[in-house]
């Protein structure tokens, strides 16, 4: 069900910055953890990347769900619930995205309880979960536009 056009320009200005974000982060998942550690900048400067790319995916989800389905929800947990009942992304990818989006929430309001560590842990071993949902949302986009495209056939 369509409600409206998804506006597939800003959703994959978003990926990009996604992508972004991502560059920025990588450099500390080949770093020795001494090393991350080592430097007080290293943390703040990868969680705030990490933010942003997570605030980023759920922009783009919540954009496709109201878009799409009407969906007026903001809560972000629920946005990744949605994202894989409606099979906007796999659903295994839903339950990753579930979780991200507690850490998000747990950057934002609990910023005090973030360790180093878990930042440190989370840039060697999750950001392929981001990378992921980039290549689920782009694959989407590419449908869409060829069913609008079809659509513009008939």
């Amino acid at each position: 069900m369509v409600i409206s056009k998804l506006n597939t320009a800003r959703i994959l200005d978003l990926v990009r910055f996604i992508e972004t974000c991502l560059q920025e982060i990588e450099p500390f998942s080949r770093m020795p953890k001494e090393e991350f550690l080592s430097d007080r900048r290293n943390p703040p400067f990868l969680e705030s990347y990490l933010r942003r790319a997570l605030e980023a995916v759920f922009d783009i989800g919540r954009h496709i769900l109201a878009k799409t389905t009407g969906f007026k929800e903001i809560e972000y947990k629920a946005i990744a619930k949605q994202l894989g009942e409606k099979e906007i992304i796999t659903r295994e990818l839903s339950d990753l995205l579930y979780m991200m989006a507690g850490y998000r929430n747990r950057m934002v309001h609990f910023y005090k309880e973030i360790s180093p560590e878990e930042l440190y842990y989370i840039a060697v071993n999750r950001l392929q979960d981001i990378k992921r949902f980039n290549k689920e949302i782009v694959a989407f986009i590419r449908i869409y536009e060829e069913k609008i495209e079809n659509l513009k056939s008939l």
